[in-house]
């Protein structure tokens, strides 16, 4: 990641230190939006070992921040990951299936912050079948 994004304007009559920027995450091209689309943050908290949602797609670009614990996270394509505290993350939506987004802590909570842009007036989660998932089985990267 590079300075260009880092930004501070400086200010005459301050008379503390300036603020502390850093960049966590960028997306390199624009993701994917929808049309009529729809921004929601949303706070989630999950439960000690929670295995979080059911395989799901959302309609547009989801972006992520890690507030506290580890969450076991994967893409369709891509293979599982841990994410820790501090770290983001991002999925493009559309048609790509999200299939975990599990606590990795048998004995405390995870929580994270997501910013959700999706068709305004549909649902930002979306099921998918089991009939769905077993016909894109060899779209599933290997799992450990």
């Amino acid at each position: 990641m590079s300075d260009e994004h880092l930004h501070h304007l400086d200010n005459p009559d301050a008379t503390t230190p300036p603020p502390r920027i850093e960049l966590i995450s960028s997306v390199p091209s624009p993701p994917p939006m929808p049309g009529n689309a729809e921004a929601m943050t949303i706070r989630v908290t999950l439960p000690p070992g929670s295995a979080g949602n059911p395989p799901h797609r959302h309609t547009g670009p989801v972006f992520g921040y890690l507030i506290s614990g580890e969450m076991l996270f994967e893409l369709e394509g891509e293979p599982q990951r841990v994410i820790k505290a501090g770290e983001a993350f991002w999925e493009p939506g559309g048609d790509l299936i999200h299939y975990q987004d599990a606590n990795n802590l048998p004995d405390a909570e995870t929580e994270f912050v997501v910013t959700m842009f999706g068709v305004a007036g549909q649902p930002m989660l979306i099921p998918v079948s089991a009939e769905e998932l077993e016909a894109r089985r060899d779209r599933r990267a290997p799992r450990p």
